[in-house]
């Protein structure tokens, strides 16, 4: 008879038993929205610091250059304010439309997205932050060309501190638009394309005075969520503004950009899962 070692026996594993007073392990509590909207836009901020003096000369630049040549063909009146208003608000179209739409899709084509998707922050605080980002880099270019064209075509400066609503509320909802195309194009090209063609249709529908626009332009023109900023600033160049009016459009691009921002959501979900 052979003998075997203990250790070569089978042994069955001692069957746990969990306690009853041991409960599961809480998990981490989610990232609020305005912590995390303030982490992304103190980041995109530092990340576009770079590029911060080229981007506030072109912006502007252009912006001045259209006035100058506007000046030839318009004297002052209602036209004045509509390329005086046109002209600022297309310095907010040019980043916050173009460069964010550019931004969102080489962001999608490089796999960037797949980094800001491990992140514990919500969708809405990405989107939020980086256009906020983006467009904070207007407020000097936007308040120079106000001044610049004020001057220049001889209009009051006296309610330009309604750039303070105008700017933000125009920012938001263009960046929400530039962000949308960027993040729902299949190609970063592409997405450059549709930015570019947001923004000329900002320099013609916001800067041309709408009396001078046929209807179905006109049409168009009141489809542009920079529309109704453009229309509140030129208002207040009038000698007596109708603040209601002011009101009533700035309330409109608000709303424009809540839901601008809500698709550019949407569209950031969508293209993060992929």
């Amino acid at each position: 008879m052979s003998t075997v070692p203990a250790e070569a026996l089978p042994t069955r594993a001692p069957r746990v038993r969990p306690r009853e007073d041991e409960a599961a392990a809480p998990l981490a509590p989610r990232a609020r929205l305005l912590p995390s909207l303030a982490a992304v836009y103190r980041a995109q901020l530092s990340r576009a610091r770079v590029a911060r003096i080229p981007l506030l000369f072109v912006a502007t630049f252009q912006s001045i250059g259209i006035m100058v040549l506007m000046r030839g063909v318009v004297d002052g009146g209602s036209e004045a304010h509509a390329v005086v208003a046109g002209s600022t608000v297309l310095v907010v179209a040019f980043v916050a439309l173009n460069l964010l739409a550019q931004y969102f899709g080489q962001l999608r084509a490089t796999g960037g997205l797949d980094h800001y998707a491990t992140l514990p922050v919500p969708p809405a605080a990405v989107v939020l932050g980086a256009a906020g980002a983006y467009a904070s880099f207007t407020v000097p270019g936007t308040a120079f060309t106000a001044v610049a064209g004020s001057l220049l075509f001889g209009l009051p400066l006296t309610h330009l501190w309604i750039l303070v609503a105008v700017v933000p509320l125009s920012g938001a909802a263009l960046a929400g638009l530039g962000a949308a195309l960027g993040l729902l194009a299949p190609r970063p090209e592409l997405a450059t394309l549709l930015g570019q063609l947001g923004m000329s249709a900002a320099l013609l529908l916001g800067v041309l005075p709408a009396e001078r626009l046929p209807g179905p332009i006109g049409w168009a023109r009141d489809l542009l969520p920079s529309t109704y900023g453009v229309e509140a600033l030129a208002r207040t160049f009038a000698p007596h503004p109708d603040w209601a009016a002011v009101t009533r459009d700035l309330a409109v691009c608000g709303a424009v950009g809540a839901v601008s921002l809500a698709v550019a959501t949407w569209a950031y979900r969508k293209a993060a899962v992929r």
